[in-house]
Protein backbone atom coordinates (compact mmCIF):
# COMPACT_ATOMS: atom_id res chain seq x y z
CA UNK A 1 0.00 0.00 0.00
CA UNK A 2 1.13 3.19 -1.13
CA UNK A 3 1.89 5.86 1.63
CA UNK A 4 -0.02 9.10 1.35
CA UNK A 5 1.78 12.31 1.05
CA UNK A 6 1.85 14.45 4.02
CA UNK A 7 -0.12 17.74 3.69
CA UNK A 8 2.03 21.26 3.75
CA UNK A 9 1.24 24.51 3.20
CA UNK A 10 3.60 26.54 0.89
CA UNK A 11 2.03 28.89 -1.92
CA UNK A 12 0.64 32.11 -0.45
CA UNK A 13 -2.42 33.18 -2.33
CA UNK A 14 -2.31 36.87 -0.85
CA UNK A 15 -1.09 39.06 2.18
CA UNK A 16 -3.07 41.46 3.72
CA UNK A 17 -1.99 44.86 4.93
CA UNK A 18 -3.43 47.52 7.00
CA UNK A 19 -3.35 51.24 5.35
CA UNK A 20 -5.03 54.35 6.85
CA UNK A 21 -5.99 55.57 3.31
CA UNK A 22 -6.77 53.41 0.55
CA UNK A 23 -6.40 56.03 -2.11
CA UNK A 24 -3.27 57.18 -1.21
CA UNK A 25 -1.63 53.98 -1.11
CA UNK A 26 -3.21 53.27 -4.74
CA UNK A 27 -0.97 56.07 -5.50
CA UNK A 28 1.98 54.63 -3.35
CA UNK A 29 2.40 51.12 -3.87
CA UNK A 30 2.45 51.67 -8.43
CA UNK A 31 4.09 54.64 -8.12
CA UNK A 32 6.45 54.40 -6.15
CA UNK A 33 7.23 51.06 -5.79
CA UNK A 34 5.81 49.72 -9.16
CA UNK A 35 3.73 47.22 -7.94
CA UNK A 36 1.34 46.08 -10.60
CA UNK A 37 -2.07 47.24 -9.70
CA UNK A 38 -5.04 44.70 -10.30
CA UNK A 39 -8.40 46.35 -9.14
CA UNK A 40 -9.97 48.51 -6.53
CA UNK A 41 -13.06 48.14 -4.08
CA UNK A 42 -14.63 50.46 -1.47
CA UNK A 43 -11.96 50.10 1.09
CA UNK A 44 -9.80 47.31 -0.67
CA UNK A 45 -6.69 47.64 -3.35
CA UNK A 46 -5.34 44.55 -4.75
CA UNK A 47 -1.56 44.51 -6.70
CA UNK A 48 0.08 41.63 -8.04
CA UNK A 49 3.55 40.65 -6.81
CA UNK A 50 4.75 37.98 -9.14
CA UNK A 51 1.68 35.60 -8.55
CA UNK A 52 0.93 36.67 -4.77
CA UNK A 53 -2.25 39.23 -4.47
CA UNK A 54 -1.29 41.85 -2.23
CA UNK A 55 -4.48 43.34 -0.52
CA UNK A 56 -4.55 46.70 1.20
CA UNK A 57 -7.57 47.77 3.12
CA UNK A 58 -8.42 50.12 6.11
CA UNK A 59 -7.98 47.87 9.85
CA UNK A 60 -10.15 45.65 10.65
CA UNK A 61 -10.09 45.94 14.45
CA UNK A 62 -9.62 49.07 16.28
CA UNK A 63 -6.01 48.98 16.50
CA UNK A 64 -5.15 50.29 13.19
CA UNK A 65 -1.47 50.38 14.22
CA UNK A 66 -0.79 47.48 15.93
CA UNK A 67 2.44 45.50 14.12
CA UNK A 68 2.01 43.90 10.81
CA UNK A 69 4.03 41.25 8.91
CA UNK A 70 7.18 42.63 7.42
CA UNK A 71 6.72 42.14 3.40
CA UNK A 72 10.37 41.22 2.20
CA UNK A 73 10.70 42.10 -1.67
CA UNK A 74 13.09 40.02 -3.53
CA UNK A 75 15.43 41.80 -6.15
CA UNK A 76 18.25 40.81 -8.37
CA UNK A 77 20.37 44.52 -7.58
CA UNK A 78 19.87 45.52 -4.33
CA UNK A 79 21.77 49.14 -5.10
CA UNK A 80 19.91 49.36 -8.31
CA UNK A 81 16.81 49.54 -6.71
CA UNK A 82 17.62 50.79 -3.79
CA UNK A 83 18.34 53.83 -6.72
CA UNK A 84 15.41 53.71 -8.37
CA UNK A 85 12.95 53.33 -5.43
CA UNK A 86 15.13 56.67 -3.05
CA UNK A 87 14.34 58.76 -6.65
CA UNK A 88 10.77 57.91 -6.42
CA UNK A 89 10.89 59.56 -2.62
CA UNK A 90 11.05 56.01 -0.87
CA UNK A 91 12.74 56.94 2.38
CA UNK A 92 14.91 54.23 3.71
CA UNK A 93 15.90 53.19 7.17
CA UNK A 94 19.36 52.15 6.15
CA UNK A 95 21.29 51.74 3.36
CA UNK A 96 21.68 48.69 1.18
CA UNK A 97 24.11 46.48 3.52
CA UNK A 98 25.27 42.69 4.14
CA UNK A 99 23.12 40.66 6.65
CA UNK A 100 24.48 37.13 6.60
CA UNK A 101 27.05 35.90 4.90
CA UNK A 102 26.11 32.62 4.18
CA UNK A 103 28.40 29.50 1.64
CA UNK A 104 27.19 30.06 -1.14
CA UNK A 105 25.42 33.36 -1.43
CA UNK A 106 25.61 36.83 0.51
CA UNK A 107 22.10 38.17 1.82
CA UNK A 108 21.99 41.73 1.37
CA UNK A 109 18.54 43.99 2.83
CA UNK A 110 16.92 47.55 2.99
CA UNK A 111 14.47 48.22 5.28
CA UNK A 112 12.07 50.61 4.30
CA UNK A 113 8.18 52.08 5.15
CA UNK A 114 4.95 52.41 3.68
CA UNK A 115 3.21 55.90 4.31
CA UNK A 116 1.48 54.02 7.21
CA UNK A 117 4.46 53.15 8.26
CA UNK A 118 4.48 49.13 7.23
CA UNK A 119 7.66 47.43 7.51
CA UNK A 120 8.88 46.69 3.38
CA UNK A 121 12.27 45.28 2.90
CA UNK A 122 14.03 44.88 -0.28
CA UNK A 123 16.39 41.68 -0.22
CA UNK A 124 19.09 40.34 -2.49
CA UNK A 125 20.59 37.10 -2.29
CA UNK A 126 23.70 36.89 -4.54
CA UNK A 127 25.69 33.59 -5.04
CA UNK A 128 29.38 34.06 -4.17
CA UNK A 129 30.28 30.30 -5.63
Amino acid sequence: MEAKAEFGLSRIGQIAIPVHDVDKAVNFYPVALGIKFLYQFPGLAFFDCAGARLMLSRPETPEPDRPGSVLYFKVEDLPAAFDVLSKRGVEFADEPHLVAPMEDHDLSMATFKDIDGNVLVLMSEVRTR
